[in-house]
């Protein structure tokens, strides 16, 4: 289980509970395992700042990439091969700490089996890495569209809260399961109780698979939450199997 955030942004009132580090990165790593680069959802970068990240964590460390918005917002999904390949030759940087791409769905965004099985084949064929995918419209979460996860080895990430509430468990297939946790009630910005920890903690239990690989990503940053529920949580798990927690 990797347990992480949306990006590796420490708040001063935690920076006590991380290492030392050149950058906030290194420091971030000194606690984490994993991490959501979810800047590049907004903006692109640097094949070479891809190499600097890599360089600055551990052998163990693992990055999630997110897509790029203007392939899944603006283009939906719909001739975006140029922007796709864009995407995939710039976090080549990353190399063997790539360990995923994240694709994020418009709640707007209703299923087109035509475009979605077009999009889903070209990303398969450009990254043999783990693909999920947070889809936000009903139609997404039909029977019918099982075969498409399953057809290209998509997982379909489980989120918090769910919209719709077939969203709270994870499906589809491939060798990941993900989950990405936005704050409740208050969706980017709400920390989470311990009821509610506890709560998603058990769903994250339930769920987990026995094999492959498993993610958990905060995402109630806008007001600095995800640093502490995600430690929180690491040491609940870590507590339950009687490790030892830095």
């Amino acid at each position: 289980m990797r347990i992480g955030c949306a990006g590796w942004s420490i708040p001063a009132a935690h920076a006590d509970r991380f290492g030392d580090g050149e950058s906030v990165l290194a420091r971030y790593a000194t606690r984490f395992n994993g991490v959501e680069i979810n800047s590049s959802f907004y903006r692109p970068h640097r094949v070479q700042t891809y190499e600097r990240w890599a360089a600055s964590v551990p052998r163990d460390f693992l990055f999630s990439t997110k897509l790029p918005k203007s392939i899944t917002h603006d283009a939906r999904l719909y001739g975006v091969a140029d922007l796709v390949q864009r995407f995939v030759d710039e976090v080549s940087g990353l190399g063997d700490k790539l360990g995923g791409v994240l694709v994020q769905l418009p709640p707007s965004l209703v299923h087109d089996a035509r475009i979605a099985n077009t999009f889903f084949a070209m990303l398969r064929r450009r990254f043999d890495v783990p693909l999920a995918c947070e889809p936000r419209h009903p139609s997404w979460f039909e029977p019918v569209v099982d075969a498409l996860w399953v057809r290209h080895g998509i997982a379909r990430v489980a989120a918090d809260p769910a919209r719709p509430p077939a969203a709270a468990a994870p499906g589809g297939a491939g060798a990941w399961t993900y989950w990405r946790w936005h704050g409740s009630p208050d969706i980017y910005y709400s920390a989470y109780d311990d009821t509610r920890l506890s709560d998603l903690e058990h769903a994250l239990r339930l769920h987990a698979p026995r094999t492959g690989d498993a993610w958990c990503i905060f995402d109630n940053t806008a007001a600095g939450h995800a640093i502490a529920d995600a430690l929180r949580l690491r040491e609940r798990m870590a507590a339950q199997r009687g490790d030892v927690v830095r």
